[in-house]
Formats: structure tokens, sequence, C-alpha cells
């Protein structure tokens, strides 16, 4: 992920004290390239709906937003905060669009439900033409729902962000100590979601890792794995509604 070195701690200061219009033109240049990296990931998902430039415009007001919310002296690592403002501000934004069909969303919960209800029937991941058979619909049409599913996915990570990142920025400014079961269930979440990459296909959980935890593009992963960036598109949707079948209600542990 792109990390700004800290060298606006002055700047910071100079602008908490006086909140002076120019120096805040100031930190939204200095951190516009976050911006830029935030929708250039959204739009892997999105972009054949919605131009990157427009991903931008709705992630600077976003932008903005955490500048003016934001509480340098906390110590909280601002990339981080505004990263989820930008993100929320560009979601938000496409949200209200209103550009995915209800039908849509009806089918995603049908496609998560059959890979779920197969994987656990056969005792393995479950095969194209088999998940088209238990939807009855055709190999093509299966396909082009798996592709659209990740898109859905991406939308509803806008609801558990918002809900716990946020919670969690205010728990750090109130320095609220965590509880021994709080930990507990935390470790059991993290276990739970480590045992479901686990069980993925080789290909699938290296997609995963590769886009979660080392935080590459997927063109980028495409040039790792040698095939096209719609196959790797294709492979993570097909790995995002295998977990989510598996996790069932802890499926929002997906999005921290």
């Amino acid at each position: 992920m792109v990390m700004l070195v800290d060298k606006n701690e002055k700047l910071w200061k100079a602008y908490e004290k006086s909140r002076d219009s120019a120096l805040k033109e100031k930190l939204i240049i200095e951190y516009a390239p976050l911006v830029k990296y935030v929708a250039g990931r959204l739009s892997v998902h999105i972009g054949h709906r919605v131009e990157y430039e427009d991903l931008t415009s709705y992630g600077i007001f976003g932008l903005i937003d955490a500048i003016d919310k934001f509480d340098y002296g906390k110590g909280v690592k601002f990339e981080t905060y505004a990263s989820l403002r930008i993100r929320g501000a560009i979601i938000d934004s496409i949200r209200k669009m209103d550009w995915v069909p209800r039908t849509l969303r009806q089918k995603n919960k049908q496609l998560e439900q059959a890979y779920g209800e197969l994987e656990m029937e056969l005792g393995r991941e479950p095969t194209e033409e088999e998940v088209a058979e238990r939807l009855d619909m055709s190999i093509e049409a299966a396909r082009d729902l798996i592709k659209k599913s990740s898109v859905l996915t991406l939308v509803s990570f806008d609801d558990y962000l918002t809900q716990n990142h946020e919670e969690a920025f205010v728990g750090l400014n109130h320095t609220a100590a965590e509880t021994p079961e709080s930990n507990y269930d935390k470790k059991e979440l993290q276990e739970m979601l480590a045992d479901a990459i686990d069980k993925l296909s080789e290909r699938e959980k290296k997609v995963i890792l590769l886009y979660y935890f080392e935080d590459l593009t997927l063109k980028e992963i495409s040039r790792i794995m040698g095939v096209s960036e719609s196959r790797i598109s294709q492979i993570h949707s097909k790995a995002v509604l295998r977990l989510q079948a598996r996790l069932g209600k802890y499926k929002s542990i997906l999005y921290v």
C-alpha cells in the first residue's frame, strides 16, 4: 500500500492550530496520491461501470472529510484513517447511483448459497458447471454472474468498514483497553479465516494472499501468475464467494 512518510508533522500542527484554508489545500495536495491509490484498487472491480477520474473525484471528498475530522495529536496514522474515509466516500457515491439491479443482488445471494451447499455436499470446490446446474442456468450465465459478484462484494465492504473500523479509531482515541474476551474472540475469528483460506485451491489462495495481504493490484498479480487480468479477477471472485459461503454469518471478517 502507498504509505507517505510522515514529513508533514509541521504542516499538520500549523493547520490544527490555525485551520487556515491554504494549509488545508497543501494537505490535500500532499495526500492526493492516496486518493489515486484507493481509486485505482476500486477501479479494478468497477472501472467498467464508473470512470477512474470519477472515482478519484469522489475520493477527494473523502480526503477532505478526513482532514477536517482527523486529530493529529492522537497518534493514529492519518493514511490508515484517510483510506477508510476515501474508500467510504467513493463507495457511498457509487451506491447513490443505484446501478446494481435488485435482481443481481438476489442472484448473488443464490450464487453464494450454491457454492456453500455444493462444497458441503461434494467435500471439494464445485466446478462452474456444477454451480450452473444448481442454479439452473447456462455455464456462460454462471461465469458472468461470478464476475459481477465481485462488485457486490466490494459494495458490501462499506457497511463493515463504517461499523467496525470507525469504532476502532474511536477506541484508539479513548485508549480503551481490550478485554480478554474480545482478544479471544478476535483470535478465534482470525483462526477461522486462516482455516477458510487454507481450504481454497492453490491459485485462489495465492490471489487472496497477494491481493489482501501483500496489497497488490489484480494487474500486478496477473503478471506474477502469468495469466490475464480478467482471469485473475474471476479467480478472485470465486475465492471470495467460497470464503463467504464457508464463513457464513462471520463473513464480515473478510473486510477487516
